[in-house]
């Protein structure tokens, strides 16, 4: 049932002694931009594993830097990071496919993570936080370092959006045509592990697949234009995260989970009423 209307949580944004709320919802929003446009080539690879991997990837990170006492969200970054670098470099040897490569490295990653946590001391609460997100954990330097880094990832995208095209597509044939392949991949997954990153403090490490996935799925099934599907992803991705903030403070709800949710009801309509690739779009095309 809800319990706030949308009113009441627009006056609870600009309420002191609620500060966590807007961060929360700031930081949704630029993690939701950023994943989408990242997403839009991790759906057009065909790659979906990698953000699970990456999600993975970056957990002993987290568990080391907590251990530690710095930084979990640098320590993310560098355990993603480094298993990022380690796949782009495996899977240039056609031998093993990117897939199988992908899935050696985030399984030795997870259990890095499992054994580390097993040595730390008060590591649980922390733990609960990241695997499935909190809204009062987002910090005002977590918001300036995803605003940063995700300002740089998409200026890096829309940069070399030519070339991200053709090694998505067929990179064979980007090969045969002289592009560094290698450094493009190794880009594509840095940017999915900043991606990741940044959205672990709110949608937490088992669902941030989610929002690097389904925005960009559902603008696909309205558009075949690149940049049209990563500004329809973009924009699927805020109204998912700006609707599942207020859901989750309106019903006291898990914040992660009800922005997932949100993003799949949006996916499963436009699957049934997209003009043209929807169930009922082709019926009547």
């Amino acid at each position: 049932m809800i319990e706030v209307s949308f009113l009441e949580f627009l006056s609870d944004l600009t309420n002191p002694a609620l500060a966590f709320l807007p961060k929360a919802l700031l930081m949704s929003v630029i993690s939701a931009i950023v994943c989408a446009v990242v997403g839009t080539f991790v759906v057009l690879r065909g790659m979906s594993f990698i953000g699970d991997a990456v999600a993975h990837a970056v957990f002993p990170g987290l568990a080391i830097a907590f251990a530690l006492e710095f930084s979990v969200l640098l320590g993310g970054a560098v355990a993603g990071g480094t298993v990022a670098v380690l796949v782009a470099v495996f899977s240039q040897r056609r031998r093993v496919r990117e897939d199988a490569v992908i899935g050696i490295f985030f399984a030795a990653a997870f259990a890095l993570g499992l054994v580390v946590i097993s040595k730390t001391q008060g590591y649980t609460a922390s733990l609960t936080n990241f695997l499935f997100g909190s809204i009062t954990g987002v910090t005002t330097g977590d918001i300036i370092f995803a605003a940063g880094a995700g300002t740089v990832i998409i200026a890096l995208v829309f940069a070399l959006l030519p070339q991200l095209v053709a090694v998505s597509l067929d990179r064979e044939t980007a090969r045969a045509m002289n592009l560094p392949v290698f450094a493009l991949d190794l880009m594509i997954y840095l940017a999915v592990t900043a991606a990741v990153v940044m959205s672990v403090r709110t949608i937490g490490n088992i669902l941030v697949l989610a929002l690097l996935i389904t925005p960009a799925a559902t603008a696909r099934l309205l558009s075949d234009d690149l940049k049209h599907t990563m500004a329809l992803a973009s924009l699927i991705g805020v109204v998912g995260a700006v609707a599942g903030v207020y859901f989750s403070w309106a019903m006291d709800l898990p914040t992660g989970a009800t922005i997932v949710l949100v993003l799949t009801i949006m996916f499963l309509f436009t699957w049934v009423f997209s003009p043209t690739q929807g169930l009922i779009g082709k019926k009547h095309a």
